[in-house]
């Protein structure tokens, strides 16, 4: 049949309740159109008044249990800015899946084992005996910031010249303490938390580096040559086997991240997400090969790759390497242009595009900074609502919504109508920077409602009406503004 003719079809079979739709009809070649009954807007519009900050929240995934991993960096000094991105990707998913109604358990894999650790802490030893008096050369520090020579200082004002003979391993554990000390700070200055921080050590403690190996081997997944330990690798896709355990006794990072991922799907969970950068593409599927060559659901394991950074600021790039002596923090970021500029910049564009922050952009107080301008438009809100209260109006009565019938009216209401499934669809494609492009559409369709339509007036049940749609519209801003870690001012 032509689509027409089955669109006329399917019309003609329908029965939808005035409640919800207003009308339906076929257009074009077969489209199918459906306009909302005034009624039901009007109840959505009161159901936001009614919920409040729970406005926006399901329970589709009540009673499933999700791990999100994500940050994991490791602790060989301070976050440098691109680690932003992830840090807010991860804080950002998180909190839409608990508002879809996982149980969500945020996780650190705290990389505490290795050559990195090893290198930290040569680093901070040579730097502790260049300021005892020792000459050193500097090709025996790998991570030169100025944060290692701030390690070795703490050293020395606490103990003097008396670890000048201890072993690499007190200098590694300071360091690997300074710098993960630095790395929470840095979180908790974005309001970024985690509930359990997994120590890489442990993998090795608890023997589960070796039954992993020990698995293998009875899979015949496992096999020696050239002194290394191989996974048969190609048995699930690989272009080449992989090896597990170096010559040197070394494993390598599959190793680790096996086991890791193995604990996490006997802790149980329905679904682990973990995030990591571009840099990742071509090795995690390596770890997920591996867990299911231990007969475990890999299909529970979801991987976002987000795409790198690059910072401009008036026109110039800027540098951000941890091994390099100019570094460019995300300390010093948050310092630059706040705690909210950051966390909006870095989720509003798709986790698979490159992303340019515009610092200078960030900074900036006015609508053309797209944080500054949803925070304009809350703040506008509740200046809007102190005037009218100022001139006698309350909203305890409640509005007769009815009377909303202009254009602007009807199109915001529409729009804050939206605002739960884009949060569901964001939560389970997991792409945060949808809720962004909705949040900017909602505050420009309050603009331009605001400018069209005089909220307080002569006419008072008018007014309570627009209030109560501009009281609505503050909520969703709210809300949409807390899943994103933002503030949402009563005052600019």
């Amino acid at each position: 049949m032509a689509p027409r003719k089955i669109a006329e079809a399917i019309v003609a079979a329908l029965e939808v309740g005035e409640d919800y739709i207003a009308g339906y009809e076929v257009a074009g070649p077969g489209f199918i159109n459906f306009r909302y009954s005034h009624a039901y807007l009007g109840r959505t519009l009161l159901a936001v008044l009614d919920e409040g900050e729970h406005f926006g929240r399901t329970d589709v995934h009540k009673g499933k249990r999700v791990n999100v991993e994500w940050v994991s960096a490791n602790p060989t000094g301070p976050l440098h800015a691109g680690h932003g991105r992830q840090v807010c990707l991860g804080a950002t998913l998180s909190a839409m899946l608990e508002w879809t109604g996982w149980d969500v358990t945020r996780e650190y894999y705290f990389n505490n084992a290795g050559n990195q650790m090893t290198a930290l802490g040569l680093s901070v030893r040579a730097r502790y005996l260049e300021k005892i008096g020792f000459r050193i050369e500097e090709s025996e520090i790998q991570y030169v910031g100025g944060y290692i020579g701030e390690i070795a200082e703490e050293i020395f004002k606490e103990f003097g010249n008396a670890k000048k003979d201890a072993a690499i391993d007190f200098f590694r554990l300071r360091g690997e303490q300074w710098c993960f000390a630095s790395i929470k700070r840095t979180l908790d200055a974005l309001g970024v938390h985690h509930d359990v921080f997994f120590n890489e050590d442990s993998l090795y403690k608890d023997g589960s580096i070796e039954e992993v190996i020990r698995e293998f081997r009875e899979r015949g997944l496992a096999y020696d040559k050239d002194g290394a330990v191989w996974f048969r690798a190609t048995a699930f896709g690989a272009d080449k086997d992989r090896v597990l355990v170096k010559a040197t006794g070394e494993p390598t990072y599959r190793l680790p991240d096996i086991a890791y991922h193995r604990k996490k799907i006997l802790r149980g969970y329905d679904k682990i997400i973990d995030i990591f950068g571009a840099d990742h593409i071509a090795t995690f599927p390596d770890v997920i090969a591996g867990v299911s060559a231990l007969g475990l659901p890999a299909d529970r394991i979801d991987v976002i790759i987000h795409q790198m950074v690059s910072f401009v600021d008036g026109g110039e790039a800027v540098r951000m390497s941890k091994r390099a002596g100019n570094v460019y923090y995300l300390d010093d970021l948050i310092r630059d242009v706040g705690a909210d500029a950051v966390r909006y910049f870095f989720i509003m564009r798709s986790a698979n595009s490159h992303l340019e922050f515009d610092i200078r952009l960030a900074r900036e107080q006015s609508e053309n900074n797209p944080v500054y301008y949803l925070q304009y438009a809350h703040a506008r809100i509740a200046s809007i609502l102190r005037f009218a209260q100022s001139e006698g109006m309350s909203l305890e009565a409640a509005p007769d919504v009815s009377l909303l019938r202009r254009p602007e009216e009807i199109a915001l209401m529409k729009t804050i109508l939206e605002f739960p499934e884009t949060v569901l669809f964001c939560a389970d494609s997991y792409e945060v920077h949808h809720l962004c492009t909705y949040l900017q559409a909602l505050a420009a369709q309050f603009h331009k409602f605001y400018h069209e339509c005089r909220v307080v007036t002569d006419d008072k049940r008018l007014s309570h009406a627009r209030l109560a749609l501009c009281l609505a519209t503050k909520q969703v801003l709210a809300n949409g503004l807390r899943l994103l870690g933002i503030n949402a001012p009563e005052r600019m």
